[in-house]
């Protein structure tokens, strides 16, 4: 990765990315799958390729953030169901990403995107109960492989792992805190073990840690934000945030 996408950028650039980081805090912490925006905007300032390298750490860093909130609400039974199949997919991403170009991963991961949300939406027949049990239904466990694979892909190509998980927790029937939960251990376990992956493709070295150490700081206010702002916001509306966020970061990928 040339020095310049860690030196050379413009002020707006640099705020655009900071804007984007305070976006993945929030996201963390409050509204799962938006940060498929703040990829958009990485992709848009930097080289979609290398930008995943760049904002691989800001997303652990929520990760850490997320899990202090959230630890205690997550359900390891599903976790262990997917980290098999997850692994699968980070190894079929790291293949792709040795031949893809920047085209052909906003293509992919557009589409993925697009076609979860649409069948996440198809699914949800019956109104959200706020009293339903925290925890996956059982057809939910037969859909756990094909998920996996997917969010692993999808998270080591793009970072956009996000939405896939999002669809899938939805469609299992987990609730806001359970969803974020689960979701929170599930992506810091998942992106730190893409480190070495992204390290070895050239995604991540010091020129983007140096960018990354001047973005980072915009996590936590996006994440305090995200906190506050969890508990006024009822199922419903929450679920529909999360396909929204979906629907919005797959054509903004398909798009540019």
């Amino acid at each position: 990765m040339d020095i310049s996408i860690g030196m050379d950028l413009s002020v707006w650039g640099f705020a655009a990315l900071a804007a984007a980081a305070v976006l993945v805090g929030f996201s963390k912490t409050a509204v799962s799958g938006a940060n498929t925006v703040s990829l958009a905007v990485f992709a848009a300032v930097l080289p979609a390729r290398e930008s995943t390298g760049v904002l691989l750490p800001i997303l652990i860093a929520g990760d850490v953030l997320a899990v202090l909130t959230y630890r205690r609400h997550a359900h390891w039974p599903t976790l262990w169901r997917l980290f098999p199949a997850v692994a699968g997919g980070v190894v079929v991403g790291t293949i792709f990403l040795l031949w893809a170009d920047d085209a052909a991963v906003r293509t992919s991961i557009g589409a993925i995107l697009l076609l979860m949300a649409a069948v996440t939406v198809w699914r949800r027949r019956a109104p959200a109960d706020e009293t339903r049990p925290a925890g996956p239904s059982r057809g939910s466990r037969l859909k756990a492989p094909s998920y996996g694979v997917l969010g692993g892909f999808t998270t080591m190509v793009a970072n956009a792992g996000g939405p896939v998980m999002s669809m899938y927790l939805l469609s299992a029937g987990f609730q806001k805190l359970s969803f974020l939960g689960t979701s929170a251990w599930f992506f810091l376990i998942v992106n730190t073990s893409k480190v070495p992956f992204s390290a070895g493709l050239g995604l991540i070295d010091a020129h983007s840690l140096l960018l990354d150490a001047a973005l980072v700081l915009f996590v936590i206010p996006g994440a305090l934000i995200g906190k506050a702002a969890v508990h006024r916001i009822n199922q419903r509306l929450f679920e529909q945030l999360v396909i929204g966020a979906t629907v919005l970061g797959g054509l903004q990928l398909l798009l540019r």
